[in-house]
C-alpha cells in the first residue's frame, strides 16, 4: 500500500510527523512488515530523533546551521536566496527516506523516537511524502 501525505512547514526546523505516518501504517491493516517514508524534495530531509526533550532537536538544528552556513562565497546556486544551497547540502547530509519495521501493526520506534521532516528553508513549504507499507 502506498499513500501520499502532505505536510506544511512554516520555517526551518524539525516538524514531527510520527502520527501521520502511524495513521498510514494503521490503515494498511498488517501485523508485520516495513514502512518506507520517502520525502519528494531536495531542500528538506527526514530523520528519526528524540521526541521528548525539544532541546535535543534545537541543538541539532544549531549544529547543522554551523556546519553548513549561509552566504558562503563559493555557492553559485543562490537564485532563491541565501538559504537555497545550504538547504540542498543539509538534505544531502541527512536522508530523503527512512525504513521502519512494523511489528504488531505499529511502527517499531523506540520509546523516545519520533519521525521528523527537517525543513531547511527559512520560509517553509508544502512537502509531499510517499509512505509505502508492505508485509
Amino acid at each position: 500500500m502506498v499513500k501520499t501525505i502532505r505536510i506544511t512547514t512554516s520555517a526551518q526546523g524539525l516538524r514531527e510527523i510520527t502520527q501521520e505516518v502511524a495513521a498510514v501504517v494503521s490503515s494498511a491493516n498488517i501485523d508485520e512488515g516495513l514502512c518506507t517514508v520517502f520525502l519528494q524534495h531536495t531542500s528538506a530531509s527526514l530523520i528519526i530523533q528524540e521526541n521528548a526533550d525539544p532541546s535535543a532537536r534545537r541543538d541539532l538544528e544549531v549544529w547543522l546551521d554551523r556546519l553548513v552556513p549561509e552566504h558562503d562565497p563559493l555557492y553559485t546556486h543562490t537564485t532563491e536566496g541565501a538559504d537555497d544551497m545550504p538547504a540542498h547540502i543539509k538534505a544531502a547530509l541527512t536522508a530523503s527516506s527512512l525504513a521502519i519495521p512494523v511489528i504488531h501493526g505499529q511502527l517499531a520506534l523506540g520509546t523516545w523516537q519520533g519521525i521528523y521532516v527537517w525543513e531547511h528553508r527559512h520560509h517553509g513549504a508544502q512537502r509531499q511524502l510517499a509512505v509505502h507499507v508492505s508485509e
